[in-house]
């Protein structure tokens, strides 16, 4: 896969650095891990769900922390993308390897850090955030998260490690690592529910296990597997504050607006509880269920910082703009099949969750709503900002991000859930707002190309 970022030879007649096959062999392993994902959280969905509503919810409410702190790890893998794949572009791979064994250190070093807040932030999560939720369902959230933190470090090792591989072309590792990984989760899952009996503790243990396993593979591979990146010896390194700072510049506002993001989300959950124990289910299905719909734009974002970033590095202006524009039809047509693909699904999806029909019924209203706004508005709040970090403009991004989180996301929910008496779904259509005033400002912002104007190397 490391043709597909040659030096400086164009792939194609026209003269494009990266070519349609390029572009396939590039994000199609990624959609395919993102796929395993999300396939594995609906299949524990479904399993924890065999032990009750109060165990979906439970684990539901502590996922979406887990969740939280996976968007910082993916943002700081984000920042040491975007440097990586700038030297590569500009033909400096000395400074492009090192740059992936200062990354690993970065998220390492950050991961642990995060893990002691995580604990630490215990008190305030049940008392605070869910203190309204029902005994039972507090009772499994802690037993889940007393194992669940151990997986932090691992779960940022992992993204560090995987940025690597990706930034170099090599999508396929990373994939197959995620494959293996979630095979051991199932099998861990299903032992531990339906066979030792060990509830929502069994559930952690399985993926701590397989994250384990995840790392202990993809740095092994990033020493010694011969690929254009190959990580310098991990022991032998000192802190290179110069690349960990232009890393930063990058990763550090998409950490804040990921985290942000995330915990916007944690607080309209907290919201969601008041509204009863199938309201939390409902939201931790249609969750996942949405996570099924904008698998293609999740991938292809992980791999567009690949393909911007080099052409930036390159210095190739024009290339960034035609691949932003083209990668962004494709997000768009992708989402639209995927979504034909969850209707007609939904009677078996229906079947399999066996929850109330009041509950299923407030999923399907999620669901096709949920699928009109990610075809129409999704690519342009989240794909469009992509060409922006990996331009070095990350900044505008993280701003534009908090303040229509706060205002449209956080206020839009507590205003149309209470006065405006939409219940529930007044979460959904407050994150359907925060998504279209994004697109607005997003393609405001391209089109004036001052996202240019920002040079990291």
């Amino acid at each position: 896969m490391d043709n597909v970022l040659k030096k400086a030879q164009p792939s194609t007649r026209l003269g494009r650095l990266f070519s349609n096959k390029d572009l396939l062999h590039l994000f199609f392993p990624l959609v395919i891990e993102q796929i395993l994902v999300i396939s594995v959280g609906m299949a524990d969905s479904m399993m924890v769900a065999s032990l009750g509503e109060a165990a979906v919810s439970g684990v539901s409410l502590i996922d979406h922390i887990g969740v939280l702190l996976n968007l910082v790890f993916v943002a700081l893998a984000t920042g040491g993308s975007v440097i990586i794949g700038q030297y590569m572009g500009r033909g400096d791979l000395d400074k492009a390897r090192e740059g992936g064994r200062q990354l690993i250190w970065l998220t390492g070093i950050v991961s642990l850090v995060l893990m002691v807040a995580f604990y630490a932030s215990k008190s305030f999560i049940f008392a605070k955030l869910f203190g309204s939720s029902s005994p039972d369902v507090i009772e499994n959230a802690t037993e889940y998260m007393m194992v669940l933190g151990t997986t932090i470090p691992f779960m940022a090792l992992f993204q560090g490690g995987s940025a690597v591989f990706r930034t170099a072309g090599n999508t396929k590792l990373p994939m197959l690592t995620v494959v293996l990984m979630n095979i051991l989760n199932i099998i861990g899952n299903g032992l531990s529910v339906f066979v030792l009996g060990w509830g929502v503790t069994g559930v952690a243990l399985s993926t701590l296990n397989s994250r384990i396993v995840s790392v202990i593979i993809i740095l092994y591979c990033g020493r010694k597997y011969k690929f254009r990146l190959q990580i310098p010896p991990l022991l032998k390194v000192r802190l290179n504050l110069d690349l960990i700072k232009k890393m930063l510049q990058v990763g550090i506002p998409f950490s804040i607006e990921n985290g942000l993001f995330q915990l916007g989300k944690i607080v309209v959950l907290s919201l969601v509880t008041t509204f009863g124990t199938g309201a939390i289910a409902a939201n931790a299905v249609g969750n996942l269920i949405g996570g099924f719909e904008v698998i293609p734009g999740l991938a292809i974002n992980a791999g567009m910082t690949t393909v911007i970033a080099r052409c930036i590095g390159a210095r190739d202006l024009e290339q960034s703009k035609y691949y932003t524009k083209k990668i962004i039809g494709v997000v768009i047509g992708a989402n639209i099949i995927v979504s034909g693909i969850i209707f007609a699904l939904w009677p078996l999806i229906n079947r399999i969750y066996s929850l109330p029909e009041s509950t299923m019924n407030l999923v399907w209203l999620i669901t096709w709503t949920h699928a009109i706004f990610e075809i129409f508005t999704w690519p342009f709040s989240f794909t469009l900002p992509v060409t922006f970090r990996a331009a070095g403009d990350a900044k505008f991004a993280m701003c534009v991000g908090v303040f229509t989180m706060v205002v449209f996301r956080i206020g839009g929910a507590y205003i149309l859930c209470g006065p405006l008496g939409f219940g529930m779904f007044g979460a959904w259509l407050a994150m359907y707002l925060d998504w279209a005033v994004r697109a607005i400002v997003y393609i405001w912002r391209y089109a004036s190309g001052k996202y240019l104007q920002h040079q990291l190397i």
